[in-house]
């Protein structure tokens, strides 16, 4: 389709106008570490809107949904896609409630050290920068793999590109550049994903021959009642839900939201507007079983698409994946250096946010290293993705709870945390087994904490009622500094 020599030209040029936007408008736009980390307060409900949409159709869209289609069917695209909006959902009043108790907040893990204490707080520190170091390295890995199927690209050189690039503007402009690029990307994602259908439409011969292919070699992933389809779909559903909420990219565009009007519309609406495309990219899953595609179900959209392709469209979808990697690249980017900087400024409480600042940009540029040779070898992730979902179930109600019940106290949350973490591995599917016990290990990581920590409030005795007024106190600003 493409050559190496001219793909890389077009990697290259479209890389560095998504960096040059971003950078020139961080320009405009060079204050606090406070404002670098979490631009409080700043952005509408549209802004909100296009930004959780931009870091939501990340190049997974690409692979997953049609991977899960090919052997949970149509049930398992139903769960992943209503997994990736119910986050959304619960997030509208967790934010809220965030926002009122500590309005000049930066993270969950400021919460969860102020509530529970340093037990806890480890925990969910280790949870989320493990979860933003796995999506960062699946996500360069995939723009890498798509690109692979377009021309003879190395993975390295791709993984090079976009991470450089990335990198450029994010951690020079912050989240603020962040968001403005988000923007930007969203002109060229969605009309491209909707090229992307019609070309795959046209690819696949319109529903019929899927429909015919389907009833003849695998009718049960048409059954939404199909046992291992509602298996697999109420499992996508659970990890993606439960794993969203510990996504810092998230928390702060909760607090970077201007108002709760704001975070209340543009969560909803992102969510609603994502839900669709992530339905829709699934079908090419079913599209790959029917019309009896060979090769791996990982690459399923892009063997129903690639069959006969335009120049033009090559190029066009080169553009698409860049504009998915880069806007949900950011997003975790920026995370984990607001993250970094959050919680060093808790280790070294003297540092002045100048050094803050430049420690946090230190230490992503040194973690792109590893995400990079990760993403340079092509392996699949999903494992991995899966132990880090399997870590967020455990910690959901534990950390969440405390969030609105004020007996329970910071040894409840570790011994629940802990007891669903056991109860989760016991029966989860080591690398390269079948992933016929991943629902029931999901399940117990999500629910034995909840028993855990409701019988501990039974038969332990609560040292005291926590006081929602202080966790203000437990907030560090960094506006002077």
């Amino acid at each position: 389709m493409l050559d190496t020599f001219s793909t890389i030209l077009w990697l290259l040029l479209f890389a560095s106008l998504f960096a040059l936007a971003g950078m020139l408008y961080a320009r405009r736009h060079q204050e606090s570490l406070e404002d670098f980390i979490i631009a409080r307060n700043s952005q509408s409900a549209t802004a909100t809107v296009l930004t959780l949409m931009a870091s939501t159709l990340g190049t997974w869209i690409l692979f997953g949904p049609a991977q899960a289609a090919t052997w949970g069917g149509l049930a398992a695209i139903t769960g992943y896609a209503l997994g990736s909006l119910a986050p959304r959902l619960v997030m509208i009043p967790l934010g809220r409630r965030l926002r009122e108790l500590a309005p000049q907040g930066h993270s969950l893990t400021e919460f969860v050290m102020t509530r529970y204490g340093r037990g806890m707080y480890a925990i969910t520190l280790v949870i989320m920068l493990f979860y933003l170091f796995i999506s960062l390295a699946a996500g360069i890995t995939a723009v890498a793999r798509m690109i692979e199927l377009l021309a003879p690209v190395p993975l390295w050189v791709t993984s090079l590109i976009v991470m450089g690039a990335t990198l450029l503007y994010t951690l020079y402009g912050g989240l603020r550049a962040s968001i403005f690029t988000d923007k930007v990307q969203m002109i060229v994602i969605m009309p491209l994903l909707i090229v992307l259908l019609v070309f795959g439409w046209q690819a696949a011969g319109g529903i019929e021959p899927t429909l015919a292919g389907l009833a003849d070699k695998a009718p049960q992933l048409l059954n939404l009642a199909d046992i291992g389809g509602l298996k697999a779909g109420l499992t996508f559903f659970i990890a993606v839900l439960l794993t969203g909420l510990f996504y810092q990219g998230n928390w702060q565009r909760v607090y970077a939201a201007r108002d709760n009007r704001a975070v209340r519309t543009g969560f909803l609406l992102g969510g609603l507007l994502s839900t669709p495309m992530i339905f829709l990219m699934g079908l090419f899953g079913l599209a790959f079983v029917g019309l009896g595609m060979p090769g791996d179900g990982s690459v399923a959209l892009f063997s129903v698409l690639l069959t006969d392709i335009p120049a033009w469209f090559a190029v066009a979808l080169i553009v698409l994946g860049l504009a998915l990697v880069m806007s949900s690249a950011d997003t975790t980017i920026s995370a984990a250096s607001s993250m970094i900087a959050v919680d060093g400024g808790r280790l070294v409480p003297n540092a002045s946010g100048a050094r803050l600042m430049a420690a946090s940009r230190w230490l992503i540029f040194l973690l792109a290293i590893p995400v990079m040779i990760v993403a340079s070898q092509g392996y699949s992730v999903l494992y991995l993705f899966l132990l880090a979902d399997l870590f967020c179930c455990a910690a959901a109600f534990p950390v969440f709870f405390g969030l609105f019940n004020r007996r329970f106290d910071g040894r409840g949350a570790v011994i629940a945390t802990l007891s669903g973490l056991v109860a989760g591995l016991w029966i989860f599917p080591a690398p390269g087994d079948q992933l016929d016990t991943l629902m029931e290990s999901f399940l117990l990581a999500t629910f034995v904490p909840v028993a855990v920590a409701l019988m501990l409030m039974m038969v332990l005795p609560t040292r005291e009622r926590f006081d929602f007024a202080t966790l203000s106190a437990g907030v560090r600003r960094f506006d002077h500094q």
